[in-house]
């Protein structure tokens, strides 16, 4: 009798634990309110400005032109989907890409000299970010804002073949690092989101989300050694989002569908499983939607490579 009491007991407290667990999870979700935005302060704005002026840590990385393997072949990776298929050899011209994604600290200086307001995150010192949050990378960004960051940077999004690449180089991994399943030692992924870096401030424990600096991770780096291909921030891309587009999708600097309802992102987040956080991984997102698990980072063309000639892969 009292074994089967004992049981219920653990049965009983069990539930308990999954339940506040949910709700918690549910808690930092119904927390992320990214339509709300702080407003500067006197005492911000000239605490913005200052900070402008620090050292950032933006690094750019040239990816050859040449073909490489895009898309997924569900023999050889078994938790590949549609809309990663075919499996195709492309071509891309030469290109930059920033090594890191971009930073608070980095797109605090766009938003100063642009005269936008702060960001959701960005509650403190009338209207500014943690100082330890100055490498992390930037979030509740719209597709439409990095899209203007990247302009005004003299840069542009990257395209979804351009950031393929770059995360994968030319042997058809599945990873940024090899055909290894992610591990956190790799990448920043599968996290609660429960915690995070202003354990001071507890009201904010459900806000911020576990993210961590850009250039954390060398473990985990792109044959290209391009950060953070997998986890921390998913990343916007300059395509539209069309999960048939492989179907029709050009062999040669392919710029994705000409109209959609979305954009693409890639990479995976801090929140996503191991599947998401594959090199190969797609899926789109309404153009205006702000996450606290979805950044970006930019990319340039290199017009005048003329090192490289397009050959039969």
């Amino acid at each position: 009798m009292r074994g089967r009491q004992s049981k219920k007991r653990l049965v009983a407290t069990g539930l308990l634990v999954i339940g506040f667990t949910l709700i918690s999870v549910m808690m930092a979700w119904a927390l992320d309110v990214s339509d709300i935005r702080p407003e500067w302060t006197e005492a911000g704005k000239k605490l913005a400005l200052q900070r402008a002026q620090w050292p950032t840590k933006e690094k750019k990385v040239v990816i050859p032109a040449g073909w490489f393997t895009m898309g997924s072949n569900k023999k050889i990776d078994r938790k590949a989907y549609r809309p990663e298929m075919p499996q195709r050899q492309v071509y891309l011209d030469a290109f930059e890409i920033d090594a890191y994604e971009v930073t608070a600290l980095e797109y605090l200086r766009f938003v100063v000299d642009t005269g936008r307001p702060p960001l959701p995150d960005w509650k403190f010192d009338g209207g500014n970010f943690q100082e330890s949050m100055a490498h992390h990378p930037v979030m509740h960004v719209s597709w439409f804002e990095a899209d203007a960051y990247c302009r005004w940077a003299g840069k542009r999004l990257p395209t979804e073949a351009e950031w393929e690449k770059a995360a994968r180089g030319t042997d058809a991994r599945i990873y940024p690092w090899g055909n290894t399943p992610a591990g956190l030692t790799r990448a920043n992924f599968g996290r609660s989101g429960i915690s995070g870096p202003v354990r001071d401030r507890p009201e904010r424990l459900l806000l911020y989300p576990p993210i961590i600096s850009v250039d954390k991770y060398e473990i985990g780096v792109s044959p290209y050694n391009v950060f953070q291909m997998a986890g921390n921030v998913a990343e916007w891309v300059n395509d539209w989002y069309d999960p048939e587009y492989y179907q029709t999708a050009p062999d040669r600097n392919p710029q994705g569908p000409s109209t959609g309802e979305h954009r693409v992102f890639r990479g995976g987040g801090w929140m996503d499983s191991t599947p998401t956080v594959r090199t190969a991984q797609r899926n789109g997102k309404a153009p205006e939607a702000q996450a606290n698990w979805l950044g970006f980072r930019c990319a340039a063309g290199l017009k005048n490579d003329l090192t490289h000639s397009i050959s039969t892969p």
